[in-house]
């Protein structure tokens, strides 16, 4: 049978390969990429332009600040916690299994997990201190407090997006959990994670970067730009990448959204 013998509606479509839950992380790739490629730019100067004014004493930008960082510490758990359910139902398990395997190396380590999220909740906790004791300093004991609070709060976070990867013994009690709806909530938390993590990403395009001076300036700014890609694309994007991370177009749609930012810094136009 020829392809034109085949009903236009049995032909496999671009939305259907995209809804697909194995391309999940494809498409978020690409939609890194082309916000990347639009309006990523703008919104990081908009997003510079309140960290500026927040450091004015504009009450309004800080607590969006404040906002943007509780979201960053909230979405991957609530994502991970709404998605772990269809995920399992959806992927194969010897990748599931393999890729838990992997989680201990040097890119998906749960302690390099952990200390990128304590860095998301001093942020929180500097600005609540700051919001309640203003320039006078808080007591010791109030301090200590936070600290441990924080670390519980730090551990429950890591717990629950590292929980994603294995397998439930058995069904949510909550039915919601089981729903499509829970997957697509889950999904969108992911996708507004990373969007989170493109903007402090993005931050670097502000700057107007001197072109390399030579060779060697051009291999370690490559190095030290391939670092900071790899600290903020992974953590968010490794829900997609069970089953994945031997598939060289994995790798080729991840270098690709990445693309316009990592160009620009390479070549030092800002």
């Amino acid at each position: 049978m020829s392809d034109a013998d085949v009903p236009e509606n049995a032909k496999p479509s671009m939305l259907a390969f995209f809804r697909a839950s194995e391309n999940r992380g494809l498409l978020l790739d690409a939609f890194v990429f082309l916000i990347n490629l639009t309006g990523m730019g703008y919104l990081s100067t908009l997003f510079l332009d309140s960290i500026h004014r927040a450091n004015a004493g504009d009450k309004g930008a800080a607590y969006l600040l404040f906002s943007m960082a509780i979201a960053m510490f909230c979405l991957a758990p609530l994502g991970a916690t709404l998605k772990r359910w269809s995920f399992h139902q959806s992927v194969d398990k010897e990748s599931a299994k393999e890729f838990s395997e992997e989680l201990g190396g040097c890119l998906f380590n749960p302690i390099f997990y952990f200390c990128l999220t304590a860095v998301i909740f001093a942020s929180i906790n500097a600005f609540i201190l700051q919001t309640v004791y203003g320039k006078e300093e808080p007591d010791g004991g109030v301090f200590v407090s936070s600290i441990f609070l924080g670390i519980g709060l730090m551990i429950a976070h890591t717990v629950l997006v590292y929980r994603y990867f294995s397998a439930p013994k058995k069904p949510p009690r909550m039915a919601f959990l089981k729903s499509p709806v829970s997957a697509f909530l889950g999904d969108a938390c992911i996708f507004a994670n990373m969007t989170l993590f493109q903007l402090i990403w993005n931050l670097m395009g502000t700057v107007d970067w001197p072109r390399p001076s030579g060779f060697w300036d051009f291999i370690f700014r490559f190095l030290m730009l391939l670092f900071l890609a790899l600290l903020l694309y992974f953590p968010p994007r490794m829900f997609y990448l069970a089953g994945e991370t031997n598939k060289w177009h994995t790798w080729a749609t991840i270098l690709l959204a990445n693309s316009p930012i990592l160009v620009r810094l390479m070549l030092g136009v800002g």
